[in-house]
């Protein structure tokens, strides 16, 4: 997460905490992998999958007036395409390429208007790109982190959620906003676990992976995204398709509760007869 500048002290104790494990459980088999080639042992690794709640996070719950009075804060019109960023405000999550993608964006999708809710360190940075690119009327900031039922309402507002990120383990924003039926493009270099989550083919297609360092390919996720309304919708609802049958914490449940069993279970025919 630290792109390799992280604590040292912390560093020790998660290497010292695995090497007492029996079993070591992480989110994805992108943090699977990198956990093997920073010396963790491979034979005690399993991937678990994060989870969202998919009655919690349902289209259906949220009315059409409360998504209005989003669309309505950031002073979008009813046919403005909403591109949507939740989360951290720190380079890792690739912010800053996500804003400069939007002039190309607007060369296909001249009502596309972007919207980045969250804090962190590029406030001050981000705020002077869209000076720099003359996006003041396009990019909409809200520098908070918001409550959970209110960006269940964002995701409703939106048509497309973009997740830029360098490093990703998992990524939960990206099944928030599958869950919500809407199309996603997320960042799938590197470690990313969001290549794992979205599906960029064929008749399960859910959303875009993209080179989170070019500006270029965001700007094409984002545009095939929302561009044919037909095509948005069937993204929408392929993501949530995929979010109930592989995404939600009751899987997440079975599946931790299948490892804790095949431990025990290894754990017993270790022991000698006696």
């Amino acid at each position: 997460r630290t792109m390799g500048n992280g604590s040292e002290v912390v560093s020790s104790i998660e290497r010292r905490g695995a090497e007492m494990a029996d079993l070591v459980i992480t989110v994805s088999y992108a943090m699977q992998d990198e956990l093997i080639q920073s010396g963790f042992s491979a034979t005690k690794i399993r991937a678990c999958y994060n989870g969202v709640d998919p009655q919690k996070y349902s289209l259906e719950r949220v009315g059409g007036e409360k998504a209005k009075e989003v669309r309505q804060r950031y002073g979008l019109k009813d046919d403005d395409l909403m591109v949507l960023f939740i989360g951290r405000l720190v380079w890792i999550k690739g912010v800053d390429k996500l804003v400069r993608a939007i002039p190309q964006v607007l060369e296909k999708v001249p009502n596309a208007k972007l919207v980045i809710v969250g804090l962190g360190e590029m406030r001050d940075y981000l705020e002077s790109l869209i000076r720099n690119l003359n996006l003041q009327d396009v990019v909409k900031f809200r520098f908070e982190f918001i409550p959970e039922e209110e960006r269940i309402a964002h995701y409703a507002a939106c048509d497309v959620a973009v997740y830029p990120s360098l490093y990703e383990p998992f990524g939960i924003v990206t099944l928030e906003a599958m869950s919500m039926e809407k199309p996603v493009v997320v960042g799938a270099t590197g470690v990313s676990g969001m290549r794992e989550i979205v599906v960029t083919s064929g008749s399960d297609q859910c959303g875009f992976h993209i080179n989170p360092n070019d500006p270029a390919d965001i700007a094409w996720g984002i545009v095939n995204s929302i561009q044919d309304p037909e095509r948005k919708a069937q993204l929408g609802r392929n993501g949530r398709k995929r979010v109930l049958e592989r995404f939600t914490w009751d899987r997440a449940a079975e599946r931790t509760a299948q490892l804790y069993a095949e431990l025990l279970e290894s754990k017993k025919s270790e022991k000698p007869p006696t």
